[in-house]
């Protein structure tokens, strides 16, 4: 079974919620492609700092349905990726990309249609002298993304999910997609989350 189409419908929210408020990816995110939403296994490119060789070698070796996680030693507004680059990942099956730095050619790229979430939208663009690593654990917002953790973006952000733990994520986010829709029923009838949540108790004081 795939699990990853389903984590991609449940959303970064829900999986991050389900999991048990692990792997959040905290930064502010472009989302390229509205609507888009993918779950896949990362395939990392470290890159040396605003260079990106390695965005070209990992198009090398880059598989279907993979997430590409593109990042540096440290963020900065630089063009790892742009329309070029996004097209040969496009050609070789990625899923989408991630980019802890800047893209450029915002159009082309929405017009591509590959799913594309970047932490910066910035025309400088980054040299191609010095190689980085390939398939290495980093770190971006303060989550680590190991090669072939699955990483879920949509239009609220992204989120990761050690490899080890996509069965018992997934399990947890689907209770959690069912316990919302029976209390979605009773707030659509008119109950508050105030009274449902044992809130008000906490306000107002008493059992």
């Amino acid at each position: 079974m795939n699990d990853y189409s389903e984590l991609a419908r449940l959303g970064s929210a829900t999986v991050y919620e389900g999991g048990g408020r692990r792997g959040l990816i905290d930064v502010p995110l472009t989302q390229v492609v509205p609507g888009s939403r993918v779950a896949g296994p990362a395939r990392i490119a470290r890159c040396a700092q605003d260079d990106n060789l390695m965005v070209h070698a990992v198009m090398d070796v880059v598989q279907s349905g993979e997430v590409l996680v593109l990042t540096m030693p440290e963020p900065a507004p630089v063009a790892l990726v742009g329309d070029l680059l996004a097209t040969q990942a496009k050609v070789q099956g990625a899923a989408a990309i991630l980019v802890d730095a800047s893209v450029r050619d915002l159009e082309e790229l929405a017009e591509l249609g590959l799913p594309i979430w970047a932490r910066y939208v910035r025309i400088r663009g980054a040299v191609k002298k010095t190689p980085g690593e390939l398939d290495v654990p980093v770190e971006i917002g303060g989550a680590t993304i190991r090669p072939g953790d699955i990483v879920v973006l949509d239009a609220d952000g992204a989120a990761v999910v050690e490899s080890e733990r996509v069965g018992e994520t997934l399990e947890g986010a689907l209770a959690r997609e069912e316990a919302e829709r029976v209390k979605r029923a009773k707030l659509r009838d008119g109950a508050l989350s105030y009274d449902l949540d044992g809130l008000r108790a906490i306000v107002e004081g008493g059992a």
